[in-house]
């Protein structure tokens, strides 16, 4: 089995490829640096400015994402994209579920996972709302493990892990690029 040092440049393309934002547009991507297993990149189209650090290791078919705007840095946001067979046939919000997310053994923060999908776009998102997003952001950077649950019924848990090796560097990143770019 190839090692995975030797894969890494077939895989960026690739996960940028799944970096989209939660709509068929395709932005530009540009200013990517790594971050160990994660990534900090600038979406760019026209004007408009989208900053994000991404995770690049946990999993093939789906990317966890920080996310911020020019404009807007100071309201964050994460979301998770998961890779679908087929493109949508419609812009929908499929359902409303609650989630949590933990960092190692740290807070439990309980919040609600938004599914939604985008017309033409091959992807299933799932936006989170915590209350205290700030303090879960300085977790991810000094932790290990992000675990996340959502339940998508009553006995119907949906459970990922996603490494945090790179995250309180590609943060700290994306915040220092959309903090510049009101400037």
């Amino acid at each position: 089995m190839p090692r995975l040092s030797r894969l890494a440049p077939y895989l960026l393309p690739f996960c940028l490829i799944l970096a989209g934002t939660a709509s068929a547009t395709d932005y530009n991507t540009g200013d990517v640096q790594a971050h160990g297993g994660w990534h900090s990149l600038v979406l760019s189209l026209g004007e408009e400015r989208h900053f994000r650090a991404i995770d690049q290791q946990s999993y093939s078919d789906a990317i966890f994402s920080v996310n911020a705007s020019a404009g807007a840095c100071e309201v964050p946001w994460l979301e998770l994209r998961v890779a679908l067979a087929e493109n949508q046939a419609e812009s929908a919000t499929v359902n409303r579920v609650p989630a949590d997310l933990r960092v190692d053994h740290a807070t439990i923060h309980r919040g609600s996972a938004a599914f939604v999908t985008e017309r033409g776009d091959d992807g299933f998102y799932v936006r989170f709302a915590l209350p205290d997003l700030a303090l879960l952001l300085e977790e991810m950077a000094e932790g290990e493990l992000l675990r996340l649950r959502m339940m998508r019924g009553e006995d119907d848990p949906w459970f990922m892990v996603f490494g945090l090796a790179g995250a309180g560097e590609a943060i700290e990143r994306l915040h220092r690029l959309c903090a510049e770019a009101g400037r």
